[in-house]
Formats: structure tokens, sequence, C-alpha cells
């Protein structure tokens, strides 16, 4: 069973993120991050273990794309 101290409010996870809590709250409409309701309050809660996982994507390289080739200043 997961305890309350493991759930983050919209703004200390935002704080924790980076991001603003609309943000999240895009991002949660957006199915792209789970929110949960306190049991009182039905304030949105998220999980700092997602919210870590989170973080731990956004540091991961990308795939290397096609670099567009520099176009060259012509003198006129």
């Amino acid at each position: 069973m997961k305890k309350l101290n493991d759930y983050l409010t919209v703004g200390r996870a935002a704080s924790y993120l980076g991001v603003s809590r609309d943000t999240l709250r895009r991002w949660d409409a957006a199915g792209k991050l789970k929110a949960r309701r306190h049991p009182v309050t039905g304030f949105r809660l998220y999980l700092s273990r997602e919210l870590d996982a989170i973080l731990a994507g956004a540091s991961k390289p990308e795939a290397k794309t096609r670099a567009r080739p520099r176009r060259q200043l012509i003198d006129r």
C-alpha cells in the first residue's frame, strides 16, 4: 500500500519537474501523466516515482535525426 508521502501535489510536482502547474494538468488530460485524487480533498496527486521516470526519460539522448545541411552564405 502506498503512503500519502509517496505523492506530490500539483504545485510541488510542477516545481520538481521544472514545468508549470498548467502543463501538468494538460499532460494529465492528454494521458501523458496520470494524476490520482486525494481521498478527502479531491486534489490531484502525482506519484513521485512516476515523476522520477519522466525525468529519467528526459535525460536519455534522443535518437539521432538526420541533420539538415547548413546554408552557405553568398557574398554579394
